[in-house]
């Protein structure tokens, strides 16, 4: 992959500032907020249906994140989604916990057959309950396991791109190694680490941050994807690098958002480590 273009997406991104709704989990609202203004974009945030369809109407893309569902939650969900489909924004849906209970797989699985998704972001688990269980979806291999490793890189990339294909939408599985795919390419990123998984939020902020990128590369959503990804794992790696003897999690979180704040597209092109597959 060309590294320079992964760092147009990030000045793209700091010079269109990008207007993303999000309806987002309630526990990570604040940080999901925060590192969307640290990469350079601007967040507002509506669950409310009757509120939904103006602010939506007033931005360039939406989140859908299922972290925590209730009934006003999911129509706010369809109402913005519709409207987002009908103005042609990027939708980027998290399927957090799909496959824990009924409720986030039968949304997940919903959102997915009714609206144009753009880019969907999950971890393994997550985005095999929904090749499972949209009717969009059924019928691809889910064959890879639930955590991708050397050993199922290829087959994990190969079911990427097969439910890429099936939703015509960019497919991101986040974890260890990060797999990118559309329906006829995929790649590996291997940036990040461990500490990332001590703080609540890094894949909600990781999603709108996403978003962000999607809207400001509207011809390239591809590659916008894979630079907010790498970005972020990068980010990780120069907030662990900061930590004193005593920090702590708390620490690492404020180190994250300020190297997400302080990102250039220099050090992304520099620091990414990215694999075609």
């Amino acid at each position: 992959m060309d590294m320079a273009e992964l760092g147009r997406a990030l000045d793209n991104v700091r010079t269109t500032v990008p207007l993303v709704h999000c309806i987002t989990n309630y526990v990570t609202v604040n940080d999901c907020a925060n590192a969307l203004l640290a990469c350079g974009g601007s967040p507002i945030m509506s669950d409310e249906p009757d509120d939904v369809e103006d602010i939506t109407s007033i931005c360039g893309g939406l989140v859908l994140n299922i972290g925590t569902l209730n009934q006003r939650s999911i129509e706010g969900m369809r109402v913005a989604g519709k409207r987002a489909g009908e103005l042609g924004h990027a939708i980027v849906l998290d399927p957090v916990g799909a496959g824990a209970s009924k409720l986030r797989t039968d949304t997940a699985a919903e959102l997915i057959d009714t609206l144009p998704v753009t880019v969907v972001r999950g971890n393994m688990s997550e985005i095999k309950t929904i090749a499972g269980s949209a009717a969009a979806t059924r019928g691809v291999d889910v064959n890879p396991d639930d955590a991708v490793t050397e050993d199922n890189l290829a087959a994990s990339a190969d079911f990427a791109r097969s439910l890429a294909a099936k939703l015509g939408a960019v497919v991101a599985i986040t974890g260890a190694i990060d797999i990118v795919a559309s329906a006829d390419r995929a790649v590996a990123i291997r940036n990040g680490v461990a500490t990332m998984g001590k703080i609540t939020g890094t894949g909600c902020m990781l999603t709108c941050v996403a978003a962000a990128y999607a809207v400001a590369n509207p011809d390239d959503v591809f590659g916008a994807t894979v630079a907010a990804i790498a970005g972020h794992g990068l980010a990780g790696e120069v907030a662990a690098a900061r930590m004193a003897p005593a920090d702590g999690n708390g620490s690492f979180r404020t180190y994250l958002l300020d190297a997400i704040c302080n990102m250039s597209a220099d050090q992304l092109m520099a620091g990414a480590k990215i694999e075609e597959l």
